[in-house]
């Protein structure tokens, strides 16, 4: 390296500490780690911690050092330095080697940007130990401002998006190798093995081709599955508020960038690991990462402990955590895979997700059922050695045997049926999040329903005033008292409780000439509403008036406060909120414009027309203000005097389709709670208007009880609640978790940030897509696209009918391959000969199990499926008495089978002809017990049809043709060793697969029976 490197002092005043800016140093990872390692060696040089991003390095060294003495030091560095070559060289780190190898391998910077992230700086001293305003110094960043367009371009594409490493899904390769792994695989190849030794080359080909198709079809219906669930990873796209060019954005998380500042607000995601710089009593969900259940308090005061654990590094926030309550701004100092998240995320990008309980169940149902064939089989085996037949043919059969009565295509069951289902419900606008929800949503046995946003549409507009002894009326934009006109700007009180609306309030109001574009939340956004009706221009109000401070309403203080300067040079405090809360530090009042004191009949009064309002459904916010002296930074304003304006009451409209929805609930057997922040009066208007307690009278519970409530007496009292009224999040999430307590599976709704916690505890979260936060959507199991509550019912309908696809399925794989055992066992054991060969074992489970076992997966719904009650989660998918009742199937198919055999051999004697008849008697009963398969409960004699299923039809169609084959084609015919058949036998055959189905249809409940056994209403 040039002896003239350019070397600058930039910091020096600590004694020694010192900064230096060295220029080679820029984008140097490799002189970065060269410098690193060879000061470190010095003696005198205590720690070094360098910067490729800044080109700067950090050196603490001894007492008998100077400065100059560290400048020649380094220098004489750079002069025995030599960059290494392209093919990298010792010392030389994983990225920028990847970045040499993609130079040559790439001809465009473009695709160089795309695919290489450079190692992000790593400080010696951990950034929870730094000072703030040193941090932001370092990543140059502005606190008014944030950074430059041009500095996050460079930086971008210098380290790369703000993405997790992500599990790459598997190949298609590997998918159509995994299907050669199973145990009956490993059985056929040893039947081919035992036919190729034997001289049978023939039936080692039919062996190898079964096989192939087995993997083929194993191939595409895993490959559906496994995109469809790599996929629901990228359904929520977070975003994140940040400070740059000087305004706030609302960007992609991907596109945040080392040195951003973030701006936190209750309700955001926090999109990477960042340095608080400012926080106003900011709280974090950290569960995520901590397993800490309660939003943590942070602060920006520098901590001593580098080793500090995360949950105790106050000053510090994390990607993937939930900003829970106040505000705060952060730089950022960590992206992507260098992330806390991401370093827990890169464990696992090289495992697949886990089985669902489903998943397990089938598995470990596969693995017994491997064990109890492998040993009948192995019986079979036995007992045609001691009757006499041939061994090499006898161990051929009795490993075919194995091979079709061992059910492989099991867990690939459900998991197909799973991923489809989510592909259905996303055509319904039902996104689900993960797998394992799907089977949850059949077993919902409660919803607790947030009120706004979720039975409401969320538009709230206000509907009544009380302000001085006045009752006001919005209607049709004017302000009517005693049906006469009034102006709302005229009495002092009104027009002050106008001013409240619009400068305690975090909308952001843009002028468009006499129409202004409003952004915030329902409510707020209806307050300013009424105001502009007023005649306020909110955008000139806040111009007049600027806010100096903001108090966000928490879960301790449901007020919001906001302080602004006056045109006198003093300052206006404004408060809204909660009418009990803001009464209670009102001293005086306005009437007419004058000032009163507030006394008790004014007192009751207020507090009259409040729970009036209330009762009429109304979510009522109380307004007050009040005139500030000493300087605005150093005043408390929840300790302040007010005085009071008045009462707002909006009407936020339930939705129409909502009590049709909440009776759809109850029809399913599935208890619905309303839970809200309303006071009790609006809580029970909207309660009975709902008929959520079925006319049974509706049971309220004011949340300021639960905090006298131990455990115990909640959970005896939450299963007997229909209301719960003035909740908090903490509130919520004690509701969830006591009824959970009680042993039930309870479904959350909601889409604001205090739904996060519940949402996040509920055995399924559901969020509103539209008018949901991210925190809520973030932290859902299901969200419902359209924000209509009635595609919950289609979720837990379809979530209801999967689960009983599922079962369909198993129950046909299990009866089918269990027919087979019994044929060959009963025939062998009464000395009636070998009615299969392994030939005709492999035809039989290619023909009659792959595509009826897939069609039946897509049953469209029953009729009566949500008159049904929920099933319990804890019930194995196959009890007792279901396996009893595949037995008694089985043995029905198999005895039909057996009677075609038997009269094969009075007819023909043992040989080819009696094995057709048995052959096409068992293939034609097991395609027909599939249409017995399609419910359990409904007979397909029966009056009511089930619903039309195309993908069943034309399973048993073709592989009902390819059955007919086997006896039109000689060759097909001579190939599996089968004799022609005439009329007489054809008819024996279709009487053995018609008679089982008839047989097996007789045995269902009827119809009566079952409905005594459905929810009657």
């Amino acid at each position: 390296m040039q002896d003239n490197a350019v070397i600058r002092i930039i910091h020096q005043t600590v004694r020694g500490r010192g900064r230096y800016q060295v220029h080679a140093l820029r984008r140097s990872e490799h002189l970065k780690q060269y410098l690193e390692q060879e000061l470190r060696q010095r003696k005198d040089i205590r720690s070094v911690s360098a910067s490729t991003l800044t080109g700067n390095i950090l050196i603490l060294f001894g007492s008998e050092t100077g400065h100059t003495d560290i400048v020649r030091t380094i220098r004489s560095l750079l002069r025995g330095y030599h960059p290494v070559p392209p093919q990298g060289g010792n010392g030389t780190s994983p990225q920028p080697s990847r970045l040499r190898s993609a130079r040559v391998r790439s001809n465009t910077r473009r695709t160089l940007r795309r695919s290489v992230v450079h190692a992000q700086p790593q400080t010696e001293e951990p950034w929870h130990v730094r000072d703030a305003k040193e941090v932001t110094e370092f990543w140059q960043t502005s606190f008014s401002a944030g950074l430059s367009t041009t500095v996050v371009a460079e930086r971008l594409t210098q380290y790369g998006p703000n993405v997790l490493p992500d599990a790459v899904p598997r190949s298609g390769l590997s998918i159509f190798l995994s299907q050669f792994e199973s145990l009956p695989v490993a059985l056929l190849g040893v039947a081919a093995g035992v036919s190729l030794l034997t001289g049978g080359w023939v039936d080692t080909l039919v062996i190898v081709g079964v096989v192939l198709i087995n993997a083929t079809v194993g191939y595409a219906t895993e490959s559906q599955s496994e995109e469809i669930m790599f996929s629901l990873r990228h359904l929520v796209q977070p975003t994140a508020l940040t400070l740059r060019n000087g305004t706030i954005q609302d960007l992609g998380a991907a596109s945040l960038v080392l040195g951003d500042l973030l701006v936190l607000k209750p309700g955001s995601y926090v999109a990477a690991d960042a340095r608080l710089i400012e926080v106003d009593r900011l709280t974090v969900d950290e569960s995520v990462l901590t397993g800490e259940s309660l939003p943590v308090s942070k602060d920006t005061a520098r901590l001593l402990d580098g080793e500090a654990p995360l949950a105790e590094r106050l000053n510090m926030v994390y990607m993937g955590t939930l900003i829970t309550g106040g505000q705060g701004l952060a730089v950022v100092v960590a992206t992507g895979k260098f992330t806390e998240m991401g370093k827990v995320q890169a464990l696992a990008t090289e495992t697949r997700s886990p089985d669902t309980p489903l998943e397990k169940q089938l598995n470990d149902m596969g693995s017994q059922l491997v064990w109890v064939c492998g040993g009948v089989c192995g019986l079979v085996f036995a007992v045609g050695l001691l009757r006499g037949l041939r061994l090499l043919p006898m161990l051929q059969t009795a490993i075919s045997l194995a091979v079709a009565a061992v059910p492989e295509g099991l867990p690939t069951v459900a998991t197909t049926t799973l991923a489809l289902g989510i592909r259905t419900m996303q055509r319904e606008h039902v996104l689900i999040r993960r797998l394992g929800a799907v089977e949850t949503l059949g077993c919902v046995q409660t919803i607790c329903l947030d009120k706004t946003g979720t039975i409401t549409e969320n538009r709230m507009r206000v509907m009544k005033i009380f302000s001085g002894v006045k009752r006001i009326i919005l209607a049709n934009g004017l302000f009517l008292t005693n049906d006469e006109r009034l102006d709302p700007l005229m009495p002092e009180e009104l027009r002050l409780l106008m001013h409240t609306t619009v400068l305690c309030s975090e909308v952001e109001a843009v002028s468009e000439g006499d129409v202004f574009a409003l952004r915030g939340s329902a409510t707020e956004t209806a307050l300013l509403h009424m105001a502009i009706q007023a005649g306020v221009n909110p955008v000139y109000l806040k111009q007049q008036y600027p806010c100096l401070k903001m108090t966000l309403r928490s879960e301790a203080c449901p007020i919001m406060t906001t302080i602004h300067r006056h045109e006198d040079g003093g300052a206006l405090l404004f408060v809204k909120g909660s009418p009990d809360e803001v009464l209670t530090r009102c001293a005086w009042h306005l009437q007419a414009g004058d000032t009163h004191e507030l006394r008790g009949e004014e007192r009751e009064l207020i507090q009259t027309e409040n729970e009036r309002m209330a009762g009429e459904a109304l979510r009522v916010l109380g307004m007050a203000y009040a005139r500030l002296d000493g300087e605005p930074f150093a005043i408390d304003p929840l300790q302040q005097r007010l005085i009071w304006l008045g009462l707002v009451g909006m009407a936020d409209p339930i939705r129409s389709i909502m009590p049709q929805v909440i009776k759809s609930f109850h029809e399913a057997g599935i208890e619905t709670v309303m839970i809200t922040g309303d006071q009790s009066a609006t809580a029970y208007a909207v309660g009975k208007e709902l008929n959520l307690s079925r006319g049974n009278g509706l049971k309220i519970l004011d949340s300021t009880h639960l905090s006298g409530l131990d455990q115990p007496a909640l959970d005896a009292l939450a299963p007997k609640v229909d209301v719960f009224a003035r909740v908090n999040p903490s509130n919520k999430l004690q509701i969830v978790q006591a009824l959970q307590r009680t042993g039930k599976v309870v479904a959350m709704t909601g889409d604001g940030i205090n739904d996060g916690p519940a949402l996040k505890a509920a055995d399924i979260g559901v969020a509103m897509g539209r008018s949901g936060t991210e925190v809520a959507r973030e932290v859902a199991d299901v969200i419902l696209e359209d924000d209509n509550l009635e595609t919950m019912i289609v979720a837990v309908r379809q979530g209801r009918t999967i689960y009983g696809n599922i079962r369909k399925s198993v129950r046909f794989l299990l009866a089918t391959n269990l027919s087979e055992i019994i044929v060959m066992t009963t025939a062998l054991a009464l000395g009636m000969g070998q009615p299969l060969t392994a030939m005709h074992l492999l035809w039989i489970n290619l023909v009659s199990d792959i595509a009826p076992g897939l069609a039946l997966s897509l049953e469209a719904s029953e009729s009566d499926v949500l008159n049904r009650a929920p099933r319990d989660p804890a019930q194995p998918i196959m009890s007792a008495s279901d396996l009893g009742n595949i037995a008694t199937e089985s043995a029905v198919i198999s005895a039909g089978a057996l009677g075609a055999y038997g009269y094969g051999l009075a007819k023909y004697g043992a040989g080819p002809s009696a094995s057709a008849l048995c052959f096409s008697a068992l293939t034609v009963g097991q395609l027909l017990h599939a249409l017995s398969c399609r419910s359990e409960t409904h007979s397909l004699f029966h009056h009511t049809s089930l619903p039309p299923n195309p993908y069943l039809t034309y399973a048993l169609g073709g592989s009902l043709g390819l059955q007919m084959l086997t006896l039109v084609l000689p060759g097909l015919r001579g190939f599996l060793g089968l004799r022609a058949m005439t009329l007489p036998d054809g008819l024996v055959v279709a009487c053995g697969g018609l008679g089982t189905l008839l047989i097996n249809e007789l045995r269902k409940p009827s119809e009566q029976k079952h409905a005594t056994l459905s929810l009657g209403r």
